[in-house]
């Protein structure tokens, strides 16, 4: 029932949004030479004419069935121009999150382990170093340095139009690192403060008292306790990453969701907008779901 109310709630909210946008589509999709009447007659086959209630209802009774409408520039049913931009998009904010999560999470188990040592300040200062610097800048200098100058991975595009899946992956990687940097930021520093909270408990102290290794008391005792906000955090972030991306798809120039959005809005393409917000806004809804029923999975406590 959640789901179905946070949906409504996001149908309205991207109708609204797009028409206070100044700007009529059909003037720009004609340009500057066109004549009144020619706008007139193609905000009236573009159902734009007609009053905004009737159109509210009609688009939510499409979306209802799946159906998010016509491209008004691509010329093409949203959902069809969305699954073309999605595969960069999911790769790039999968890829982003492993790296993060590789980075991030021994990083901060170690951190909270050695509470107080060098290790320790060096990786919290280097966390908020992380997570202050834009992530345009670090792919920038991604770009230069490790792209331009040295040539271990391609600077910008997606392959050629013949490009192989695997040549594809590999335009990803240096995204995928520069997203994964700032993003491993707030990972580390969860996994830190929730391995601090769980390492100071009792039953913590009771394993180390009947000789358990500290690698099992770590792992298996403190780090499968402290895995529900860990886990809150990485769904959380997988989410954001999802929507988030635009910068860096237009840093490194990847076809994905994020510059399809950007080019919509510039172009007043109102259905490819309000349908990008929707997908976006179920698959947060659906990633915050998949999060709570992991919570079975890390802590059987749950269920009850």
């Amino acid at each position: 029932m959640g789901m179905v109310v946070v949906t409504f709630l996001v149908l309205t909210i991207a109708f609204v949004l797009v028409r206070l946008a100044p700007g009529d589509p059909a003037a720009l999709m004609l340009g500057p030479d066109a004549t009144p009447q020619d706008v007139m007659d193609l905000r009236a086959s573009l159902g734009l004419d007609q009053p905004i209630f009737v159109q509210y209802l009609t688009f939510v009774a499409n979306a209802a069935q799946g159906d998010l409408g016509r491209s008004l520039f691509f010329d093409n049913s949203v959902t069809s121009v969305l699954a073309a931009r999605a595969e960069p998009t999911v790769f790039l904010s999968l890829f982003s999150l492993i790296f993060a999560l590789v980075i991030a999470t021994p990083i901060g188990i170690y951190a909270a382990y050695r509470r107080g040592s060098t290790l320790d300040q060096s990786a919290v200062t280097t966390a908020m170093l992380a997570a202050s610097v834009p992530s345009f800048l670090t792919g920038l200098i991604f770009q230069r340095y490790l792209a331009t100058e040295l040539g271990w991975f391609p600077a910008s595009g997606y392959g050629g139009p013949d490009a192989g899946f695997l040549d594809r992956m590999w335009h990803l990687v240096l995204p995928s690192i520069t997203l994964g940097i700032v993003n491993s930021a707030l990972i580390l520093r969860f996994t830190r403060a929730s391995m601090l909270d769980i390492l100071s408990e009792d039953y913590v102290r009771t394993a180390r008292a009947k000789g358990m290794s500290e690698r099992r008391v770590v792992l298996r005792h403190a780090l499968k306790n402290a895995g529900i906000p860990i886990i809150t955090v990485v769904g959380l972030t997988f989410a954001l990453l999802v929507a988030g991306a635009v910068v860096t798809e237009r840093v490194f120039n990847l076809p994905g969701l994020g510059s399809l959005v950007v080019n919509a809005v510039l172009r007043r393409d109102y259905p490819v907008i309000q349908g990008t917000l929707i997908v976006v806004a179920i698959l947060y809804v659906f990633i915050n779901l998949l999060t709570d029923l992991l919570y079975l999975v890390i802590d059987k406590r749950v269920r009850y």
